[in-house]
C-alpha cells in the first residue's frame, strides 16, 4: 500500500490544520508515493531512531518532534544533525511530523495525559480553533489526589519518572488542597496565564524556566515539571491507533513502535 494511504487515515483523525501558527508539521523527509511495508512511530528523530529504522527495515516514520525544527544551511555530512537526514533520504525512509496538532485534537495527547491523572470535566486553556485549543484543565476526580504533595507523588508515578520538579515556595504548599488542575505537554509554561484565568490551583508542564516559575507563584499559581519526555506517550498511543486502523482497513503493513530512548535526562 501506499504510504500517502496511511497518512489520509492519520490526518482524519488529526488535520494539520489543527497545528498552532508557524509549527513544523507534515512530510519532512522523502515522499508518500511509495509503496511501504513497515510505519515505526517515534518521539524524536535521532541517531538512535534512524539506527532503529534502519534496522528494521521502516519505510515511513511518524514523529511528534520535528527532525527540521529551524533552516538547514547546508548538508554537509561532517555535521552529526546532517548525517541524520543523510541517512533517512539514503536508506529512503520517509518522515512524517505530527507536532502541535496532536496536543490539540480531541482525543490527542493532552486528553491522554487527563486520562491517565484523572483529570475530569476538562476544557482546553486556549483557544486555537473553533471548538479546539492547546492544553487542557479540568477537575481532580474524588477518588485522585487532593493535596498539592499527593498530586506530585501521582504524576511521578504514573509518568514513571525517576524525578520530578515541584514549583513552590513554603513546605506548607505540599499540604494545599487541589481542585482544578491544568497540564499542556512539551513546553507550555506560556500558557500559565490561561491556567490562572481558568482558575488552576496547578499547572502540569515541562521546561518551565526559573525566573517564570517565579512568575508563577507571584501570580498565586503551583506547578509540576515532569519534563519534555512525558510526550512518549505518543508513540504508544499512535501505534495502537495505526494499528487499530490496520485491522479495519485490511492494511498489509507492519506497526512498530519505536523502542529508542531519546530522552536526554536522567537524574541521580
Amino acid at each position: 500500500m501506499l504510504a500517502s494511504e496511511v497518512i489520509n487515515a492519520y490526518e482524519a483523525f488529526c488535520p494539520q490544520e489543527f497545528s498552532m501558527e508557524g509549527d513544523s508539521r507534515g512530510l519532512q523527509i522523502g515522499t508518500l508515493d511509495k509503496d511501504i511495508q513497515r510505519v515505526m512511530v517515534a518521539l524524536d528523530i535521532r541517531e538512535e531512531t534512524v539506527a532503529e529504522a534502519i534496522e528494521k527495515g521502516v519505510d515511513l516514520i511518524i514523529v511528534k518532534h520535528a527532525p527540521i525544527f529551524r533552516p538547514i544551511k547546508d548538508l554537509v555530512a561532517s555535521r552529526p544533525q546532517n548525517q541524520i537526514y543523510i541517512d533517512l533520504i539514503k536508506h529512503d525512509i520517509a518522515v512524517y511530523v505530527s507536532h502541535t496538532n496532536i496536543d490539540i485534537v480531541e482525543n490527542g495527547l493532552n486528553d491522554w495525559f487527563c486520562q491517565m491523572l484523572g483529570i475530569e470535566e476538562t476544557t482546553y486553556l486556549q483557544e486555537t480553533g473553533p471548538e479546539r485549543g492547546i492544553g487542557r484543565i479540568g477537575r481532580i476526580g474524588n477518588i485522585q489526589p487532593q493535596t498539592f504533595g499527593e498530586l506530585a507523588q501521582h504524576v511521578k508515578k504514573v509518568f514513571g519518572l525517576d524525578s520530578l520538579r515541584l514549583v513552590h515556595y513554603q513546605e506548607t504548599d505540599i499540604q494545599k488542597p487541589i481542585s482544578r488542575v491544568a497540564i499542556c505537554g512539551g513546553s507550555g509554561q506560556s500558557f500559565y496565564k490561561d491556567a490562572l484565568a481558568k482558575g488552576a490551583d496547578v499547572y502540569i508542564t515541562g521546561d518551565i524556566y526559573y525566573h517564570t516559575a517565579q512568575y508563577m507563584l507571584s501570580d498565586g499559581l503551583l506547578a509540576l515539571d515532569p519534563g519534555h519526555y512525558i510526550e512518549v506517550l505518543f508513540v504508544e498511543k499512535i501505534a495502537a491507533l495505526l494499528s487499530q486502523w490496520k485491522e479495519e482497513k485490511d492494511w498489509d503493513i507492519d506497526i512498530l513502535p519505536s523502542e529508542a530512548s531519546t530522552n536526554p535526562f536522567h537524574h541521580i
